[in-house]
């Protein structure tokens, strides 16, 4: 898959034919963890998963910014980011050697 974006459909094939689960049960597996995700995202504003990496969200405060087309300054709203770090196996894995 080098070079190319792993969908949730990949996702789903992979576990499905590792599987002895129909395609619709696998399905709503893969779904059902994704919405976990997204759940504790949202509302503890952290997921941690040993030996992958830590999602965290946090608030933005408003800034002023500028738009490149006019030059007008703007103030660009409060919100809410999620970064991704990965663990330190994970790196170790990804950077052989450093």
């Amino acid at each position: 898959m080098s070079g190319r974006t792993l969908t949730k459909a990949d996702i789903i094939d992979y576990v499905y034919n590792k599987s002895d689960k129909s395609r619709y049960e696998v399905k709503g597996i893969v779904e059902g963890l994704l919405q976990i995700m997204k759940d504790a995202i949202k509302n503890e504003n952290s997921l941690l998963l040993s030996g992958f990496g830590k999602f965290e969200s946090y608030a933005k405060e408003a800034r002023k910014g500028r738009n490149p087309h006019t030059s007008r300054a703007i103030t660009l709203p409060a919100r809410k980011v999620v970064v991704f770090r990965l663990s330190r196996k994970f790196r170790a894995e990804l950077n052989p050697g450093e």
